[in-house]
């Protein structure tokens, strides 16, 4: 686990509508069990030093990370003046940065001590409580992928669809907003799953920093392993999804309509249809067209989630 990246994606799960239906038991957890204040606070800061969009400074997610978190704050501790003025400069042309940055941007050693004491807060409120189930994740997501790959091609090749390995000019394709090329140049490609990645991977923005592609880890395969090993307790489901959501991936039963969902719950079909699409894009629930009608149906890992083979 990567701890300044999880921080980095972790202040974007708290603040979009939609974070994902697996993170919620960890978003329910921190609303009403989390600092409050420490957390506002870090999610302000990070959301300018570490901002959605085409560019933030890599400084804030050093190589160092692979290391543990006293050697990432150690790496942000000693950044150079000026890669922090270079850094800082193509911050600004992307969007107005407020003027408590200044310091940093100059390179202030206190300012940068400020930084990484505030970083230590926000990681022991957001991360560190969930260490345990964030790196079991993390080590189910490589098992994977190394398991079924066997080769260094095979698992470039299992990174579909998030990348997409073309041999035959040995060129690996990452779909992102903004295009750009990465030349390798003989060194090694690090990649790293992440907990809190959504959607699209993330890369260094300063291509002399070493190659990493930052990817979203594959988190049905933690659920398929824990429901192996018999470890999810009971009312784990509805914990997980809420009692309504729950009731519709049980109600499907051998398959069923919207219609016949909202029959069966007696809640009205536009209700239903909202819940089977989050069942759906959770991969607990298939959907298909057949005529003015579609037919829901229960994948195997939302069988496994009710206990049904």
């Amino acid at each position: 686990m990567d701890p300044l990246w999880e921080m980095v994606f972790s202040w974007l799960r708290l603040t979009e509508l939609d974070s994902g239906l697996l993170l919620q038991p960890w978003l329910r957890d921190i609303r009403r069990n989390g600092d409050r204040q420490v957390i506002t606070s870090g999610v302000r800061m990070l959301s300018v030093l570490a901002p959605l969009g085409p560019y933030f400074p890599d400084f804030i997610t050093p190589p160092e990370g692979a290391q543990g978190l006293g050697s990432a704050l150690a790496a942000i501790r000693s950044t150079p003046r000026h890669r922090l003025r270079e850094e800082f400069g193509r911050l600004e042309d992307v969007r107005p940065v407020p003027e408590w940055t200044r310091p940093l941007a100059a390179g202030d050693g206190e300012s940068l001590v400020e930084l990484t004491e505030a970083l230590t807060r926000y990681h022991r409120a957001v991360i560190e409580p969930y260490t345990g189930l964030i790196e079991e994740a993390v080590e189910t997501d490589r098992v994977h992928r190394n398991g079924v790959a066997g080769t260094v091609e095979g698992l470039l090749r299992g990174m579909w669809p998030l990348m997409n390995w073309r041999a035959a000019t040995s060129v690996l394709e990452v779909q992102y907003a903004h295009d750009r090329d990465l030349h390798l140049n003989g060194r090694g490609l690090r990649l790293v799953p992440s907990y809190f990645c959504r959607r699209s991977p993330v890369a260094f923005a300063d291509p002399e920093l070493p190659p990493t592609v930052v990817y979203p880890l594959h988190h049905d395969w933690t659920w398929q392993r824990q429901l192996a090993s018999g470890r999810r307790e009971q009312g784990a489901l509805a914990a997980l999804l809420g009692n309504t959501r729950s009731a519709v991936l049980a109600a499907v039963g051998a398959g069923a309509t919207t219609t016949e969902l909202a029959e069966r719950l007696g809640a009205s079909p536009s209700s239903v249809s909202r819940h089977t699409t989050v069942l759906r894009e959770a991969g607990l629930l298939t959907t298909e067209r057949q005529g003015l009608s579609v037919l829901h149906q229960r994948t195997l890992l939302g069988s496994a989630l009710l206990g049904k083979n």
